[in-house]
């Protein structure tokens, strides 16, 4: 049986697809909320079968109880919406990254692409990086071919690397493969921030902006993100070593410099030697 069903089939102009999925490369939880930003007004048109994906033991359903009386529960799922922009249609795929059968998910999804005549599949998403603060969220690019990519983002890292790869990321193989131009923005979130970063989420709107050559309303997000970079402020200042390192990253930026990835897990590592054992991510 299939994965998915559509519950519409939308008659629909050049759509492209949106996906964001949470855990492995959504630090700060930017893509998933850009993905619920840009899902505003929009409506369902495809659901997945989440029993044959998630193990509920991990992922357990939330239950409200009113009254000592359980009146609801609230399960893990994927789903995809639709919303019409100005000069095109845009589904948005989201929610949390399944645990069980990936490659079948993938070949699934990319059934689901043809059958809603999906020109571009485009997926969000966020990784911890030895980036400052206090200088604007980096984004780097994915694309199946060259050219794909908008807004002058560039396609990195560059050079080979192999690294544990995410749910998105077995997606983004299929479709390429399948013959559907694939990209990917990928916010770079500060490593020692420590909950949500909305920062990262209003950068990655703007991708999908100047992807779509559409405008995108983040003042909430935008007024979410000056507050914590005001406390990150505070806190970094409280602490030598981390005003330290942070204006060493500060340093790399102005310079215009992209550090080597051993130079990356160099600075990871001596802020975290300078700051002591036990210690954690700032907030």
């Amino acid at each position: 049986m299939s994965l998915y069903h559509l519950l519409d089939h939308p008659d629909l102009d050049d759509p492209l697809m949106i996906m964001a999925l949470d855990a492995w490369v959504d630090a700060g939880s930017a893509a998933t909320s850009a993905a619920s930003l840009l899902s505003e007004g929009a409506t369902t048109v495809a659901g997945i079968d989440a029993d044959g994906l998630y193990d509920y033991r991990s992922r357990r359903p939330t239950l409200r109880i009113v009254d000592g009386r359980p009146v609801e529960l609230e399960w893990p799922e994927l789903a995809v919406v639709h919303r019409r922009f100005k000069e095109r249609d845009a589904l948005i795929l989201t929610g949390p990254e399944p645990d069980y059968r990936w490659r079948e998910l993938a070949d699934e999804l990319v059934l689901m692409a043809q059958d809603l005549g999906i020109t571009e599949w485009l997926t969000l998403g966020a990784i911890p990086a030895a980036v400052p603060h206090t200088r604007p969220v980096p984004v780097l690019g994915i694309e199946s071919r060259t050219g794909l990519l908008r807004g002058g983002v560039e396609p990195g890292p560059k050079g080979s690397m192999k690294v544990p790869a995410a749910a998105v990321s077995v997606v983004d193989v299929a479709m390429a493969r399948a013959g559907i131009p694939t990209v990917g923005y990928f916010a770079q979130v500060p490593h020692y921030v420590s909950g949500e970063y909305p920062a990262a989420a209003v950068a990655l709107i703007r991708a999908v902006e100047r992807h779509l050559g559409e405008k995108v309303t983040t003042a909430v997000l935008e007024l979410e993100a000056r507050g914590i970079d005001a406390r990150l402020d505070v806190a970094a200042a409280a602490d030598d070593s981390t005003k330290s390192y942070i204006a060493r990253l500060e340093e790399m930026v102005d310079e215009a410099r992209l550090p080597s990835g051993d130079e990356l897990i160099g600075e990871i590592e001596r802020f975290l030697r300078d700051r002591g054992p036990g210690s954690g991510p700032i907030h």
